[in-house]
C-alpha cells in the first residue's frame, strides 16, 4: 500500500482500487484530516449547519468521513464503488456503490446535502468527465470541499462553482466551492 502511485500508473485507479480496495488506507490520512479541520473551521468558512447531512464522496476507507465526524458531522453518507469493505470496516456503515459516472448521470436526484467532501479523488477523474460531475454536485448541494494532493482539479463557474477560499497544510489543498448562480448544465450547452 505504501506505493500506491506506481501500482496506479500500472494498473489504472480501477484496476488498483479492484485489487486492494477492501483493505485500502490513504497513506495521507494525518494531511486530510488537518486540512480538513483547517478549512472547515477557518472563521471566513466555518458554518455549524455545513456538518449537518454530508455526502463523503470517493470516500476511501473513510478518511474523510472520520476526520468529519472528529469535527462534530451529525450524518455522513459514503459513497465508493471500490472500497466498500474498508469503510465499514473503519466507520462501522455501509458505502453506496456509485461511480462518478453513475453520478454525473443523475444517481443523486433528488438528495439534498449541506456538504459534499471528495478528498483525494477528483483529481484521477479525466478532465473530460469532470464538468458533468461537477454539475451534478451543484445539483446537491451548495458547498464542495476538494481535497487533493495537487493543484488540480480547480472547478469552473460554468461548471456550477467558484472557489470561495483554499487552504494548504502540509501539501494538501482544500477547496472549498460555492454554488455558481445559474450553471449551464453539461448536455444542454450549445
Amino acid at each position: 500500500m505504501d506505493k500506491i502511485r506506481p501500482a496506479y500508473e500500472e494498473l489504472g485507479a480501477e484496476g488498483f482500487y479492484a485489487l486492494h480496495g477492501a483493505a485500502y488506507r490513504n497513506p495521507h490520512e494525518p494531511r486530510v484530516h488537518a486540512v480538513l479541520a483547517a478549512i472547515l473551521t477557518d472563521p471566513i468558512t466555518a458554518e455549524p449547519a455545513l456538518l449537518d447531512e454530508v455526502l463523503d464522496l470517493a470516500c476511501g476507507s473513510g478518511e474523510a468521513t472520520l476526520a468529519l465526524r472528529g469535527l462534530g458531522a451529525r450524518d455522513v453518507t459514503g459513497i465508493d464503488p471500490y472500497t466498500g469493505a474498508a469503510y465499514r470496516g473503519r466507520t462501522g456503515r455501509d458505502a453506496e456503490s456509485l461511480r462518478f459516472e453513475d453520478i454525473a448521470a443523475g444517481a443523486l436526484t433528488g438528495r439534498a446535502y449541506s456538504l459534499v467532501v471528495c478528498s483525494y479523488a477528483l483529481h484521477l477523474l479525466a478532465e473530460s468527465r469532470l464538468p458533468a460531475l461537477a454539475y451534478a454536485m451543484s445539483e446537491v448541494t451548495t458547498v464542495f470541499v476538494v481535497v487533493t494532493p495537487h493543484k488540480r482539479p480547480t472547478l469552473r463557474p460554468e461548471w456550477g462553482w467558484h472557489l470561495h477560499r483554499e487552504v494548504v497544510v502540509d501539501r494538501a489543498r482544500a477547496r472549498l466551492y460555492r454554488t455558481s448562480p445559474n450553471p449551464t448544465s453539461p448536455t444542454t450547452r450549445p
